[in-house]
C-alpha cells in the first residue's frame, strides 16, 4: 500500500499532465505538480484532513458536477468545459475498488496547445502558419536539448461520403467530436492544429526517434470506439496517419510537412485505418507521381493523348460488333504510356474528369465520322470513372457530347464498373434512368470482381454485363473459374442482357466461351487496340480473322 501511494505521489510531481484525483464528495485528493503550471490556477491551501471541494476552485463547479455524474454512473467522460472561458478539455475516468467508485481521475487539457481554426488566432496568421511556428520552435528547443520532433498529419477516412449522408448539421457535431477525442491522444506541451476540412497536424517532442511510434497508434486506437451522435445514432469512423520526424526526415518545417503529407498519402492509398512513416523510397514515388500528374496536364493542354479501339467479336460471323475505347498517352519522351502508369493518378488528382470528358467526345466525334465515311455502325463503349458518375452534370455533359458530334445515342454504351454500384442504391439507380433516357446504353464492366449484391441486376436498367478477364484467362485449365463464366453467360441470357468476355487470348478460350452462349469476344486472339485508321481498316474489310501474336 506504502508502495503504491509512493508512486502515486511521484507520477503527480513528474507528469505533465494536469491531474486531479477527486473522491465522491467531490474533494480534491490529490494535484498533479503540472495542474497550476498548465492552467495558471492555484489551488486553495490544501488541509490533508479536510480537502478542498473541487466546485470551491474558479471555474470549475461544472467540473464538479461531471464528477458527481461519473462517480454515480461509473462511466467515463469527456468533453470540454462550454461554460470556462478557456473552454478545458476534460477526461473524467472512474476507479473503482470492490465494485463501488472509491474516486475520479480527472486530466484536463489546456487550450493552449489547440492551433485549431476555430480558436483566436494573431491576425494574419492561419492555423497552417502558425503549425509551421510550432514546428519551428519544437525543432530548436529540440536541436538544443538532443532530442527529435514528431510532425504528424491526420486525415479521417471518407469524411465527405459520412458528411454527405449525414447532413451538415449532424457533420458538424460529428466533426467536433472527432476534433475533441484527437486533442485527447496529444499531452498539454503538445500543438494540435486542425488545418482544413478533416485533416489535422500534431507537433510534439520526443526523447528520441525511437519513441514516435507511441503516438500514431494512440491515435488509431481513439477510434476503436464509435462516435454517438445527438441523432441517437452510432457511427463508426476510421482515420489514417502520416508521420516525419525531426532530425531522421528533414529539418525545415515546410520539409517536415511535406513529409508527413507523402507518408499520409501512402496510408490512405494503402487501405487506411493505418499510419505511415516517411521513407526515402515513398519521396521518390512521390516525386514519380508528382512527374506524371503534371505530365498528364501537358498532355491535355499539348493534344498528346489518343484513343485507341479495341474490337469486339462476333464469334459465330466473324465480324465487329462493337468496340472499346481505350485512352493512351503519347508521350514525346517516353513514347506510348500504358493506361497502368497514368490513370490511377489521373483518378487520385481528379484530372480523370478531364480525361473522361476528351475520351468521350473523341469516341464519339470518331464514330461519326466512320458512318459518315460510309463504314457500318457499331456501338462504341466509353468507361465511365467514379468521379464523373457522381458528378451531376454528367448527364448533361453525355446530351451536349451528343449533339455536338452528332452520333445517335443508339451507338453509344457507357461502361460502369460493378465497385462503382456500391453506395446509395437509390441515387445510382436514378443516375442510370437518366442516362438511359438520353438513348445510351449501359454496360457493367469487370462483372463478378465486385462486392454489389446481384440483386441490382434487376434494378438497375443495364443492357450488357462484361465477364472479367480474371475469370477467362484459365477457363481451359480451372473448373471453377470455368463454372463462374458459365453462370454468368446463363444468368445474362435469363435476364436478356447482352453478355461480353474480355480478356480472351487463345482458342481454347474463344471455343469455350462460343459453346457456352457467350457470342461476343473482346480479347488479344482477335485484336489489341488499334489506332483510328487501323480499326477503320476493319470496319472495311468486314470478317476478321485470328490475330497471330506479334513476334
Amino acid at each position: 500500500m506504502e508502495a503504491s501511494k509512493a508512486l502515486l505521489d511521484t507520477l503527480m510531481m513528474t507528469t505533465e499532465e494536469a491531474i486531479l484525483v477527486i473522491d465522491p464528495d467531490r474533494r480534491i485528493v490529490k494535484a498533479s505538480k503540472a495542474f497550476e503550471a498548465t492552467t495558471g490556477l492555484r489551488l486553495p491551501a490544501r488541509n490533508d484532513s479536510v480537502p478542498e471541494r473541487l466546485e470551491h476552485v474558479d471555474g470549475f463547479a461544472a467540473l464538479s458536477s461531471l464528477v458527481g455524474e461519473v462517480c454515480a454512473s461509473g462511466e467515463c467522460r469527456r468533453g470540454a468545459l462550454a461554460d470556462h472561458p478557456n473552454r478545458w478539455e476534460y477526461h473524467i475516468e472512474p476507479v473503482r475498488e470492490n465494485g463501488k467508485v472509491a474516486c475520479c481521475v480527472s486530466i484536463l487539457r489546456a487550450p493552449a496547445a489547440d492551433l485549431s481554426a476555430d480558436t483566436a488566432e494573431p491576425p494574419g496568421l492561419s492555423s497552417r502558419a502558425l503549425i509551421y511556428d510550432r514546428i519551428g520552435q519544437a525543432v530548436n528547443q529540440a536541436q538544443r536539448a538532443g532530442k527529435a520532433v514528431l510532425v504528424m498529419l491526420v486525415s479521417i477516412d471518407r469524411f465527405r461520403e459520412i458528411s454527405d449522408v449525414l447532413g451538415e448539421a449532424t457533420s458538424a457535431q460529428l466533426m467536433q467530436d472527432i476534433t475533441t477525442r484527437l486533442r485527447m491522444c496529444a499531452r498539454t506541451s503538445d500543438a494540435v492544429a486542425r488545418l482544413e476540412g478533416d485533416r489535422f497536424a500534431f507537433v510534439m517532442q520526443l526523447a528520441s526517434s525511437g519513441d514516435s511510434v507511441l503516438l500514431p497508434e494512440k491515435i488509431l486506437a481513439a477510434f476503436d470506439r464509435t462516435f454517438e451522435l445527438s441523432t441517437g445514432r452510432d457511427v463508426a469512423v476510421s482515420c489514417s496517419v502520416g508521420a516525419s520526424i525531426f532530425p531522421d526526415d528533414a529539418a525545415a518545417a515546410d520539409a517536415l510537412i511535406k513529409n508527413a503529407s507523402i507518408a499520409l498519402h501512402h496510408a490512405e492509398t494503402s487501405g487506411a485505418n493505418r499510419y505511415q512513416f516517411f521513407s526515402n523510397e515513398m519521396n521518390a514515388r512521390a516525386r514519380r507521381r508528382l512527374e506524371i500528374e503534371s505530365g498528364i496536364r501537358r498532355a491535355l493542354a499539348n493534344g498528346e493523348l489518343r484513343v485507341y479501339y479495341q474490337p469486339k467479336i462476333n464469334v459465330s460471323t466473324r465480324q465487329v460488333a462493337g468496340l472499346e475505347a481505350l485512352v493512351r498517352w503519347q508521350d514525346p519522351l517516353r513514347g506510348l504510356v500504358s493506361p497502368l502508369d497514368f490513370i490511377p493518378i489521373a483518378e487520385e488528382s481528379g484530372l480523370i474528369e478531364q480525361i473522361g470528358h476528351w475520351v468521350l467526345e473523341e469516341t464519339c466525334a470518331q464514330a461519326r465520322r466512320w458512318q459518315a465515311a460510309g463504314l457500318p455502325p457499331v456501338r462504341a463503349s466509353v468507361n465511365v470513372s467514379a468521379r464523373q458518375f457522381r458528378n451531376s452534370n454528367f448527364v448533361p455533359l453525355v446530351e451536349d457530347v451528343l449533339a455536338h458530334t452528332g452520333l445517335d445515342p443508339e451507338w453509344l454504351e457507357l461502361e460502369i464498373t460493378e465497385s462503382m454500384l456500391m453506395g446509395d442504391i437509390g441515387a445510382i439507380a436514378n443516375r442510370m434512368q437518366d442516362l438511359r433516357r438520353t438513348g445510351v446504353s449501359l454496360s457493367i464492366d469487370d462483372f463478378g470482381t465486385g462486392y454489389s449484391s446481384l440483386s441490382y441486376l434487376s434494378r438497375f436498367p443495364i443492357t450488357t454485363l462484361k465477364i472479367d478477364r480474371a475469370f477467362i484467362a484459365d477457363v481451359q485449365h480451372n473448373p471453377q473459374t470455368a463454372e463462374i463464366a458459365r453462370a454468368i453467360i446463363g444468368m445474362s441470357h435469363g435476364l436478356n442482357l447482352e453478355v461480353v468476355a474480355e480478356g480472351a487470348e487463345v482458342k481454347e478460350q474463344v471455343d469455350f466461351l462460343h459453346t457456352h452462349g457467350c457470342h461476343l469476344i473482346q480479347g488479344y486472339y482477335y485484336s489489341r487496340p488499334l489506332p483510328a485508321d487501323d480499326f477503320a481498316l476493319l470496319l472495311r474489310n468486314g470478317l476478321v480473322e485470328h490475330s497471330p501474336p506479334p513476334a
